[in-house]
């Protein structure tokens, strides 16, 4: 489903928006929050008051793994395809246990077709949950600290940077941000946000 709310914006008009791809899971599906609140909506609000007329794909997916998203992307990306995309994935195939080979795998194979298609990517990480162990925890956090070194890729190591372990931030649930939450990592992610965008559309 994409998002149909486009902003006018504060640059010279476009023929068309750029269309921004978020291929996640609940962190991104805005879990738990109102439909403004949701962190899609907020970036677009954020990039349209900075002057960056976006589309967003809506691509997340409460509950999806990596597996999932790598089974839905090409129905995801449909005949209109993306002008860049933003993938967070891998925090339920920690909840999981999943072995960290598979979810390379298939963060991979998503990372190929986006390529394929000269699309440019903002990967964000995850950290495994302590109780799998430190060995589980050290596989799981280089899957993405390798595949952040790809060409084409902007690396954002961790999506809940400044608001995992800050309760004020998260909801009673103790995994999932809340709207103050939200908006911090708005915030954070913004200027990455922009920068992807200008590899494909210079301001």
């Amino acid at each position: 489903m994409v998002l149909a709310v486009t902003v006018a914006t504060l640059s010279a008009p476009r023929a068309s928006p750029p269309r921004l791809l978020v291929l996640g899971d609940s962190l991104t599906a805005g879990y738990g929050l109102t439909h403004d609140d949701g962190f899609e909506v907020r970036l677009q609000k954020a990039l349209a008051a900075s002057g960056h007329d976006v589309t967003i794909i809506d691509g997340a997916v409460s509950g999806d793994t990596s597996a999932g998203g790598r089974a839905r992307l090409d129905w995801t990306l449909g005949d209109g395809g993306a002008d860049a995309a933003i993938v967070e994935l891998g925090a339920n195939d920690g909840l999981r246990g999943v072995d960290p080979k598979d979810m390379e795998a298939n963060l991979t194979a998503i990372l190929d077709t986006l390529a394929a298609r000269h699309i440019p990517v903002l990967l964000t990480g995850m950290f495994a949950p302590p109780n799998l162990g430190p060995d589980y925890q050290t596989a799981f956090r280089a899957v993405f600290d390798r595949l952040g070194k790809r060409p084409g890729v902007l690396y954002d190591p961790f999506f809940l940077e400044d608001v995992a372990m800050h309760p004020d931030l998260i909801q009673a649930d103790g995994l999932h941000p809340n709207p103050e939450g939200v908006k911090v990592e708005v915030a954070r992610l913004l200027p990455m946000v922009k920068q992807l965008l200008a590899e494909t559309h210079p301001a």
